[in-house]
């Protein structure tokens, strides 16, 4: 390091974000991510041994991907070199593979790629790293808020472990923001600061498990606060809710967490519970999901979950679908909170779904054919080949029905339907068996 790079990380003290300053330095000084880096678990372990495979830090904003890379390097005594996959691409990838060639050959010096936003390289900016992940040239350190397991191509993830980082509790961000007031060297020591706790937990609370977040806020909660005039910086409630301003919900559209809440939101559907299934729609509506999508999951949820229960069900959701595109939003919400909670009250039943499932499963293994008395005959030469021969017109008979066989011979004891006991469906049920004992 030279003058220009020492007098860099002086200034950076002091004007760096104070997230960035309060880094921890040691694992031990990293809170939270108890799962990895916790006595005797996986991260922990393999720290310790010396011996780290490339992995893929996966989670939320503001929980600890990058510090834990630097963490890691600084533990195994591994030289870093960061890149982000934003502004890098292959010619910055083979100018690290070469320094790292260099550094493992003259001096044995383990090299740790790290790369920020991973899922954004390209599959060929990925290709790119895999012969030298695969030969040990460089520990690859990968983090990104999306899933790896959609965004990271196969070959890649192979050759590496995927660890799913969680969202810091609110305490672990409490004791974080604490050690911050009173670190003189990177944090707000120096300052004469008085916090309120409920300015502090407003803080920790809004942020959403993203300790970034809640440093940052706090920071400019101080720095913007005029001292009294004693000389002391009072933070009570309502700095800190002007510093933090409103709560970041965590929903990536395009990744995990856009399948795990449209599956809470269903899954609540299906379980009757509209409380649930509201919240589910209003975080969706309120990250910026395409509404458009929360209305065709309510149609297929209405046939597939309802079903013949409750017919209407379907005609709600498919209403609902149409006065969205009419209203648009923000007004859209409405109909889709009213099909939401119809659903979602409304008495259930799967059995179309799973009739569905099972008939055409039998579709795709048994070969069969349609029985000659329920062939086409409106063609010339039918008659010859007994097509319609036999067939009973339903209408001509009592209550408009009359048995005979309508499956195909292979399947002729097949029952797919089996209406339930619930809503509308038990009044199915009872009149298919009333049919079933006619006499004929």
């Amino acid at each position: 390091m030279d003058l220009f790079d020492l007098l860099k990380e002086e200034t950076l003290k002091n004007t760096a974000p104070l997230a960035d300053r309060m880094r921890p330095q040691t694992i031990d000084e990293v809170l939270g991510q108890d799962h990895i880096l916790g006595d005797n678990k996986f991260l922990n372990r393999c720290i310790k041994s010396g011996r780290l495979p490339s992995i893929i830090l996966y989670g939320p904003p503001g929980t600890g991907k990058t510090t834990i890379a630097k963490v890691i390097a600084k533990e195994i005594g591994a030289n870093l070199f960061q890149l982000n996959a934003v502004t890098s691409g292959v010619k910055e990838i083979r100018e690290v593979i070469e320094e790292a060639k260099q550094l493992l050959g003259m001096y044995q010096k383990t090299s740790i790629l790290f790369i920020d936003e991973i899922h954004r390289f390209s599959k060929n900016q990925q290709d790119a790293l895999l012969p030298h992940v695969e030969r040990g040239v460089i520990i690859l350190i990968g983090a990104t808020t999306e899933n790896p397991f959609f965004q990271v191509n196969n070959a890649l993830l192979s050759r590496v472990t995927v660890l799913k980082l969680e969202e810091l509790e609110t305490d672990d961000i409490l004791l974080i923001m604490q050690k911050a007031l009173k670190n003189e060297e990177y944090g707000l020591g120096r300052f004469d600061t008085e916090v309120d706790q409920d300015a502090l937990e407003h803080i920790a609370e809004i942020a959403g498990g993203d300790v970034r977040k809640a440093l940052n806020a706090l920071e400019i909660a101080v720095l913007s606060t005029p001292p009294n005039k004693s000389g002391m910086i009072k933070i009570d409630l309502k700095a800190a809710e002007e510093s933090i301003q409103k709560r970041t919900v965590q929903y990536d559209r395009d990744g995990d967490q856009h399948y795990d809440v449209i599956s809470a939101f269903i899954k609540s559907i299906r379980g009757s519970d509209p409380d649930a299934a509201l919240h589910y729609l209003a975080k969706m509506i309120y990250a910026g999901e395409d509404v458009e999508f929360i209305a065709r999951r309510l149609i297929i949820a209405a046939s597939e979950d309802v079903g013949n229960a409750d017919a209407n069900a379907l005609k709600v959701a498919i209403a609902a679908h149409e006065a969205l595109k009419i209203i648009g939003m923000p007004e859209g919400r409405i109909p889709l909170a009213q099909a939401t909670t119809y659903l979602a009250a409304a008495p259930k039943s799967n059995a179309a779904y799973v009739g569905v499932a099972k008939a055409l499963k039998d579709v795709e293994l048994i070969k069969t054919t349609v029985p000659n008395h329920l062939k086409d005959a409106h063609y010339k030469n039918a008659k010859d080949m007994e097509h319609g021969l036999n067939y009973l017109y339903p209408h001509n008979y009592e209550k408009n029905y009359i048995q005979q066989q309508y499956m195909p011979n292979e399947l002729r004891d097949k029952r797919y339907y089996i209406p339930t006991e619930n809503g509308y469906e038990k009044q199915i049920k009872i009149y298919m068996s009333t049919l079933k004992n006619t006499d004929d």
